[in-house]
This record gives C-alpha cells, sequence and structure tokens, in this order.
C-alpha cells in the first residue's frame, strides 16, 4: 500500500485538489483519495511530490513501427513532400527497426503511458507488445490507391491480423485516410470491421486533401501518379464528410487524426456520427504542414478531442506531455485541467478502456504521472516542464 500525495491532483473525475491523500494498492490501483482542503498533515507513511500528478497519459494515436525514422526526414514540405519521401526511404532502410520500435516503447512508458492506439502496417511491433506494459490497441491499416488492387489489399491486411491474433494482441482493421483508400477498398474494409470497436482514418491533415478528391488534380495527384496505371481516374469518394458518413463502419468508436484544416461545416455534419473523437498531434503538424488545427475551433464546438503524438517519422519524441506544451504554448485560453483531460480520460473513452484508465478514481489502476517544473501558481506548462510515471 502506497500513499501519495503532490501539490495540485488532476483527477479528471472532479475538481483539481490541493494535497490530497491518494491510497493504492501495491499493484496500483486506486483505494481512496482523501481531500485534505490542502491541509496535508506531515507522515512518514506519505510520498509528497512538488508538482502535479495526473492520471496516465494515453496515446491515440502512434505509428510505433516507424521509429526507426527518426531524424531521417525532411520538416516543413507538406503533406505531399513527406509522402514522397517517406515512400522513397521507408523500404531502403534496415538493421535497428525492432531496436528504435522497443527504445520508444519504454521512453513512452518511462513518462506516462498506460494506453495506445498504434498504426500497424508490419508485424514489426508484434512481439515486442506482447512483453510491453503499455496496453496497445493496434488498428491494421489498409491503403491503396490503385483501386484494382482492392481485394489483394483487404488481403494482406488480414493476414496481418490473424498475426496479431497469434501474438494475443487487440486489433481492429482501419482505412488510412479518404486520399488513399478507393471506394472499392472502402467497401471492403467496412464489410470486414462490422464489429469493431474502435477505427481510426487520417483526416484533413492537408488542403490537398480536397482538390484532390474534387478533381484529382494537385500536389496529391502529382504523387499518386507513380503509383497509378497510366489514364487511371482513382476511383475516390466525393468528399470527407462523405466517407466518415458513408463508407466507414458506424460500429464502435471512430477517431479523426489530424484535423488540421477542419473547419466548422465539418464538424456539424458529422455530428451525425456517435462516438466520434477529434485527435490532434500538434507537433506532427508543425512538423509536416507548419500548421496547428483550429484546437479553439474543436473546443468551442465541444468536440471530444484526444492527443497522439503521429510517428517518430514526422515527429522528434513520442511524448504526449511536448504535445500538451505545444497546445499550452499556442492555445494560452486551455487549461492546463483541459488538455489534461484530453491526454488521459477522452482518450481512455474513444479506446473503450475507462474501466480502468483515464481517471483518478477508487477501483481504477490508470497509473500516475507527475509534472514537475510547473508555473503552480497559474497552473501553466513551462517549456522546462516534465513528466515521469509513479505508478
Amino acid at each position: 500500500m502506497r500513499f501519495i500525495s503532490a501539490q495540485y491532483v488532476i483527477t479528471c473525475s472532479g475538481p483539481v485538489l490541493k494535497r490530497p491523500v491518494i491510497c493504492t494498492e501495491d499493484d496500483g490501483t486506486i483505494i481512496s483519495i482523501k481531500d485534505t482542503g490542502g491541509d496535508l498533515r506531515e507522515s512518514e507513511l506519505t510520498e509528497f511530490y512538488n508538482g502535479i500528478i495526473i492520471p496516465g497519459f494515453v496515446n491515440c494515436h502512434c505509428h510505433l513501427e516507424l521509429s526507426y525514422l527518426h531524424n531521417k526526414i525532411s520538416p516543413s514540405t507538406g503533406l505531399h513532400g513527406f509522402l514522397r519521401e517517406l515512400d522513397r526511404i521507408r523500404y531502403n532502410i534496415a538493421g535497428e527497426e525492432e531496436k528504435m520500435a522497443l527504445n520508444a516503447d519504454k521512453a513512452m512508458f518511462d513518462e506516462g503511458v498506460v494506453l495506445c492506439a498504434d498504426i500497424c502496417n508490419s508485424s514489426l511491433t508484434f512481439p515486442l507488445k506482447k512483453e510491453s506494459p503499455i496496453r496497445y490497441t493496434n488498428l491494421i491499416e489498409v491503403f491503396g490507391i490503385d483501386h484494382n488492387k482492392a481485394q489483394q489489399r483487404i488481403e494482406e491486411a488480414l493476414l496481418l491480423a490473424d498475426m496479431a491474433e497469434k501474438y494475443g494482441l487487440k486489433w481492429n482493421l482501419t482505412p488510412h485516410s479518404v486520399y488513399s483508400v478507393p471506394v472499392p477498398l472502402f467497401r471492403l474494409i467496412k464489410k470486414y470491421s462490422l464489429s469493431n470497436t474502435l477505427t481510426s482514418i487520417h483526416f484533413l491533415e492537408s488542403e490537398g486533401e480536397i482538390s484532390f478528391l474534387e478533381s484529382h488534380s494537385g500536389p496529391l495527384m502529382d504523387v499518386y501518379r507513380n503509383f497509378l496505371p497510366a489514364g487511371m481516374t482513382p476511383l475516390t469518394v466525393k468528399d470527407p464528410i462523405s466517407a466518415v458518413l458513408d463508407e466507414v463502419t458506424a460500429s464502435g468508436c471512430l477517431i479523426l487524426v489530424h484535423n488540421t484544416f477542419i473547419r466548422r461545416q465539418h464538424i456539424q455534419a458529422l455530428r451525425k456520427r456517435e462516438n466520434l473523437y477529434y485527435c490532434i498531434c500538434p507537433n506532427s503538424n508543425l512538423f509536416i504542414e507548419g500548421k496547428l488545427p483550429p484546437v479553439e475551433l474543436l473546443a468551442e464546438e465541444n468536440c471530444n478531442v484526444v492527443i497522439g503524438t503521429d510517428s517518430l517519422s514526422s515527429n522528434y519524441e513520442l511524448s504526449i506531455l511536448s504535445e500538451l506544451k505545444t497546445l499550452s504554448m499556442n492555445f494560452p485560453s486551455l487549461s492546463l485541467e483541459t488538455i489534461t483531460k484530453w491526454a488521459t480520460l477522452n482518450g481512455a473513452l474513444a479506446l473503450s478502456e475507462s474501466k480502468w484508465a483515464g481517471s483518478i478514481e477508487p477501483g481504477k489502476k490508470p497509473g500516475l504521472v507527475l509534472i514537475e517544473n510547473v508555473d503552480l501558481h497559474n497552473m501553466r506548462l513551462l517549456p522546462e516542464s516534465r513528466a515521469r510515471r509513479l505508478l
């Protein structure tokens, strides 16, 4: 049994508490939270920390298998430039893929990630996930702009799903994006994902997506000419909204990833979709497009926002705290309590794991993370703020 306290505790299940005492089992299960009203009496049994304690982080969008591409891709080239460079080098580097993924998994755990929705295009990370203390939900991602190869793509994805099953890993089939999945492939993915608990799709991460869908023109079309037979017109959806509402399974929760160029009319049109979550990956958006999503608009529209890191091919670290610092710096109207909820409870709800994760409540085992070097007077993150796992 442990007794743990800090200057403040953001429970994500009630008000922010000042110097409460959290009592836990040795395995991390919360027994009780005693509200001292800030009047904490000194006790040799209580571990006291000078900072803020929050529940364990939930990373709602990651590509762990791309960790070997750390510092290999140029920033600020736009989505089309990123995709072109990723395709050029992705399959031409060998040697330390497993080691880099293992290091990234450990770094996430040390900083306090307890739960992660991870995109899988290969079985590279399956062995380490079987042993990892982080609980992973594996999203077997399907894409391929050539509609003639739709059956081949779905068969490849189902083989990968079988491998995940053999490792005892939780998985769901998911489409990559509205711009990389033609309608015939969308329909096949939907057929095999009717019982999904979770689906995700990269959504409005570049301005070029809309022009590509409307007229098959622009920089994305320039990239795809290398993947299409001469003269073929892609059989794409007509727009991003119809893709989500008509072509993606209605089962379970749906995470829209990035939302860098989302607008109010998009958000309002998407209200027809239940169990919808908007994942933002601020540092990846800055790396690729040099632009942040309209975060204040998402908050104003009461969207269910969650946080992701994307991959080390488009980010310098898989740090949820780093994402929160970027949000705090660029959107000062957002409270620390709000962005903490996005990175914890909302993520646990999106991944259907809120029975044990996401908030500090009796009976749960959410992990405890200490954030140090914080502006405690204003409850603001600082550039030097850092996170470390307590439980």
